[in-house]
């Protein structure tokens, strides 16, 4: 199974071509849905991702993989970001940026036309 994972995401990464897709796939790799949720919606204290503004998230993860924290839970976002470099940074911050629920935006039917008055 993990070896079906681990070929999984090392397709991935080598097809994922746009910034989303890369910063998609860090999100998942270094696990960070453990936390943030697999929406980016956040769980428990832990703060939401989805649709936030590019400058403030990569000013975040810079200054934590600079040993930076403002608070203690804060300091546990460290070690998730040592190893990351300004690429990966500007393809997370896109992929938290840009993040479109899957499930939601197939459901979705912009094309259904209303007829007659609405009554009943």
């Amino acid at each position: 199974m993990r070896f079906i994972l681990l070929l999984f995401l090392t397709f991935t990464s080598i097809f994922a071509e746009t910034s989303y897709e890369k910063g998609k796939y860090l999100y998942i790799s270094n696990a960070c849905y453990a936390c943030h949720g697999h929406k980016l919606e956040g769980i428990h204290r832990y703060p939401h991702l989805a649709n936030r503004a590019k400058g403030y998230m990569s000013y975040k993860l810079k200054h934590f993989r600079e040993h930076k924290a403002d608070t203690q839970q804060q300091e546990m976002m460290i070690d998730f970001t040592l190893g990351l470099s300004d690429d990966d940074i500007d393809d997370l911050t896109t992929y938290f940026r840009d993040y479109i629920d899957v499930e939601i935006a197939e459901s979705y039917d912009d094309s259904y036309e209303t007829h007659g008055d609405g009554g009943s």
